[in-house]
């Protein structure tokens, strides 16, 4: 049995540490095993290792993190069609069932027996990566999988949030992006591609802003505390009509909700503090929060045409395997402009 380089979790509030695994094999009739080309670093990864995931995931340590994975398939199990050995692909980050309600109706972020790699099984910060024939997504031949590996999570989730948000847009709308980092540039590209309302991004970031400009932001608006003030006067006083919050922490839930026009809608995908609301001014202003995971296998056939036809790029910035210790403190301290991705 031939062995790999993975990075692990060994113990919470504790580093990464890399060690050798064996290569997972095709042992079901679904598996596909999966040569990473690509691994994206995520701020979930920080969470998990200060433990936020403890408790929901169960998951038993050491195990290998990543949950961000594009390739090309190494290995298949007895059963699968789909895919051969040598094809290029981006998973999904869930393994599915395909049988419970949920997966019968496309939706098969909620499937009653889900795994997820990277976070409550094994990942990609590996060599290599076991998931099965439900969760492959064959790419583009001008697509390479080290630069469209974020896509597979970020970029999921950041075009889930985007498509609920755009079904509800016009062009006479104005929809407020928070966070134009990892997660919010590819959300800001996805809302230009879906709908035809005004954007307005707000970031602590200058370089961040200017880079959502370019992406094709109408409006930037620095985060310095006067955010809420300036994205009322930009709306004439009443709010946006979608705000969708990248951050989730350090107080821009209350702000989003703040920038939220009456009956608007505030969807929150960034996560790390409480958001609290008094109940009359939920009611009396009939807002509505709406939490965003990550987007269906479908979510991500759509946003890989997007890719494929240019009109979303991801900003990378690449590092060694063996440099994992630097990506997760570039992310960490906030140096990565875009999405920081592993290479084995």
């Amino acid at each position: 049995m031939s062995s790999m380089r993975a990075v692990q979790v060994v113990g919470y509030h504790q580093d990464l540490e890399m060690t050798q695994v064996p290569v997972p094999e095709a042992s079901g009739p679904w598996d596909v095993v999966v040569r990473i080309g690509g691994a994206g670093v995520c701020r979930t990864d920080l969470h998990i290792l200060e433990g936020q995931w403890a408790e929901k995931s169960q998951v038993a340590l050491p195990y290998t993190i990543g949950h961000e994975n594009a390739g090309w398939v190494h290995a298949v199990g007895s059963a699968v069609t789909n895919v051969r050995e040598g094809d290029k692909v981006i998973l999904h980050p869930l393994i599915t069932c395909g049988l419970c309600r949920a997966c019968r109706r496309g939706d098969d972020v909620h499937c009653e027996t889900s795994a997820f790699p990277g976070i409550d099984t094994n990942g990609g910060y590996a060599e290599y990566l076991r998931t099965s024939a439900r969760s492959v997504v064959k790419i583009d031949d001008s697509l390479e999988p080290a630069d469209v590996a974020a896509l597979a999570d970020a970029g999921l989730t950041a075009y889930h949030a985007a498509a609920k948000a755009a079904r509800r847009l016009t062009p006479r709308d104005t929809c407020v992006v928070i966070g134009a980092g990892g997660l919010g540039h590819i959300g800001i590209q996805v809302l230009r591609a879906l709908s035809p309302a005004r954007l307005v991004v707000v970031d602590r970031n200058e370089a961040a802003l200017a880079l959502a400009r370019e992406i094709g932001a109408h409006e930037g608006v620095l985060g310095d505390g006067s955010q809420v003030e300036a994205v009322l006067e930009l709306t004439g006083g009443v709010g946006a009509e979608v705000v969708v919050d990248f951050v989730g922490e350090g107080g821009s839930t209350a702000e989003g909700i703040a920038m939220t026009r009456q009956a608007g809608d505030y969807h929150v995908v960034g996560y790390g503090e409480d958001v609290v609301v008094p109940t009359i001014d939920l009611v009396s202003s009939e807002k509505n929060v709406i939490g965003n995971l990550v987007g269906s296998y479908n979510d991500l056939q759509d946003l890989m045409a997007l890719a494929a036809s240019g009109a979303v790029t991801l900003h990378t910035q690449k590092y060694a395997l063996d440099d994992f210790q630097q990506a997760v403190t570039d992310l960490d301290q906030g140096a990565v402009r875009g999405r920081a991705i592993l290479v084995p």
